[in-house]
């Protein structure tokens, strides 16, 4: 069984890696270059910060998600406080070790705009795999707002200081997203590929009637069929059609509710529970707000 090493605070990350006090108790930057890895192989680490890593090398195998991370292509690992990472057995070591770390503390942020606009960067939920990949030019400038970052936390803390960092994370995160858009348009081909698969598992479920069995199907659902996490196969789908995953789903069941309404002689709460609604009034509030009708309006002007 592996050790889990659980860090709460960014003095524990300290700890871990043999570091002095950091200069910020909620915030640090690292320069892996630096740092020696003390983690032992076959371990577990949680933490209850958010991490954005950019590094070119591991001494040991680590896996997030269901993946291994290769750090040897130099992408950018997103992380949200309470996910599990994995450390294995040891790798050669390299001379040409680079790479920074950002850690932050959800308190640093919680009194800011930041703490709500955070949610939307679904990319701290994405598989290794679907790590960003950056061009040189991207990687220069998110190591600008790091090394913004590092001066600011060596300078004495007074009351610029957390508006100063909060904003240079939020700019930072900004970027990320920039990125993040810009590499899912340029993978455009493999995104139509996947995009065709959806539709088609959306087509055959409501065609073989699932939706009786397995209730309604979820973006999980989707996201498992496709090899992709939720948070990522959605913004795909956004990027590419406009409509996320969770939109997607509800575009084929209103179409299929309009079918029955149109094909068959049940009354709505029947069609209602057909489509694995628990509750036909949350299909009715669904149906009109997608269709701007009711079921019965639709019905009788049809």
């Amino acid at each position: 069984m592996k050790d889990l090493i659980h860090l709460q605070t960014i003095t524990d990350l300290h700890k871990l890696f043999n570091l002095g006090n950091s200069f910020h108790p909620l915030v640090t930057v690292l320069d892996f270059s630096k740092v020696t890895e003390q983690v032992k192989h076959n371990s577990k680490i949680t933490t209850d910060f958010y991490s954005i890593m950019f590094k070119n090398y591991c001494k040991n195998h680590v896996k997030y998600g269901r993946k291994a991370i290769d750090f040897q292509e130099g992408n950018l690992i997103c992380i949200a406080p309470n996910q599990v990472v994995e450390i294995d057995n040891e790798v050669e070591e390299r001379e040409d070790k680079m790479g920074w770390g950002l850690f932050f503390h959800p308190d640093l942020i919680r009194s800011t705009s930041l703490n709500e606009k955070i949610k939307n960067n679904s990319f701290f939920h994405y598989e290794v795999s679907e790590a960003l990949h950056l061009s040189d030019k991207e990687k220069n400038i998110l190591l600008e707002c790091v090394q913004k970052i590092q001066t600011e936390l060596q300078e004495n803390i007074d009351v610029h200081s957390q508006y100063i960092i909060v904003s240079t994370i939020e700019l930072l995160l900004n970027y990320c997203s920039r990125f993040y858009g810009r590499q899912l348009i340029t993978r455009g081909q493999n995104n139509k590929s996947i995009i065709s698969q959806i539709e088609n598992l959306l087509t055959q479920y409501f065609a073989v009637n699932k939706i009786n069995e397995q209730g309604l199907p979820t973006v999980k659902y989707l996201a498992d069929k496709v090899h992709l996490s939720p948070s990522y196969l959605s913004d795909l789908l956004k990027k590419e059609t406009g409509k996320n995953a969770q939109e997607h789903i509800h575009f084929y069941l209103i179409e299929e509710a309009k079918n029955l309404l149109l094909n068959s002689e049940k009354n709505v709460n029947e069609i209602a529970f057909d489509l694995g609604f628990e509750y036909p009034q949350y299909f009715n509030k669904l149906f009109k707000k997608k269709t701007g009708k009711t079921p019965m309006e639709y019905r009788n002007l049809n």
